[in-house]
């Protein structure tokens, strides 16, 4: 088998092993640099326009986990139990000419003077004909969020390729988690709001049923 061949097989070996784990073996953790490079995956993600519209919020600290634990009815098993717990919080000011973009370009991307003059207006006609992104607060915040699942899925994919079990989820009150996030000083006033949420840590017990999915000729269509 060629090396490409091997990696093929690893990437979709990691597919099959990953699934929906709802509960994870409470004496297993994941390690320092095992879990490091989860993160790590998550911070190169892509992100459109490159604008990283996200924070991970790692959450250890049992009585956080336990209040979330009371507003997040699809976590009841994972929140007691895994090694990790990661709330992914999305970025409200993401407009083209907003303070988060100009920090972003100039002192994160480097970005020349003559090149960051032409940016806003370049992705004030994205964000404002192409996408209708500046419609609503809302429409901004849903985009920012699109980006987030980008990473949760790479997150996911590299936690399986070594063993990592893990489990995303959306079952929980928004409102009600933003308000405990608040509490906590971490949506800093209300730049941040909870996108989604990501468990990980070593399954409990193994899958009840193989994994299902629809056959590549139902969910493809060429176009030669």
């Amino acid at each position: 088998m060629s090396d490409k061949e091997a990696i093929k097989q690893a990437i979709l070996a990691a597919h099959h092993f990953r699934h929906s784990t709802k509960a994870f073996d409470p004496d297993r953790r994941v390690s320092e640099d095992d879990f490091r490079f989860i993160l790590e995956t998550a911070r190169m993600s892509p992100s459109s326009a490159g604008f990283e519209p996200w924070k991970f919020v790692v959450v250890q600290n049992a009585v956080l986990r336990e209040r979330l634990r009371l507003v997040s009815w699809g976590a009841q098993k994972q929140l007691p139990t895994a090694s990790h717990f990661v709330i992914i919080l999305a970025r409200r000011n993401v407009r083209y000419d907003s303070p988060y973009i100009e920090d972003l370009f100039n002192n994160v991307k480097k970005t020349p003077p003559d090149i960051f003059a032409k940016i806003p207006q370049i992705y004030k006609d994205f964000q404002q004909s192409d996408f209708h992104l500046l419609e609503s607060d809302r429409a901004l915040f849903d985009w920012s969020c699109k980006q987030t699942y980008i990473a949760l899925a790479n997150m996911m994919t590299a936690a399986a390729q070594i063993g990592v079990d893990s489990c995303p989820i959306e079952g929980f009150s928004f409102d009600k988690v933003h308000a405990i996030l608040e509490e906590e000083g971490l949506l800093e006033g209300g730049n941040l709001d909870v996108s989604v949420m990501v468990a990980f840590g070593y399954r409990a017990h193994d899958p009840k049923r193989p994994k299902t999915r629809q056959e590549l000729e139902r969910i493809v269509t060429w176009i030669p």
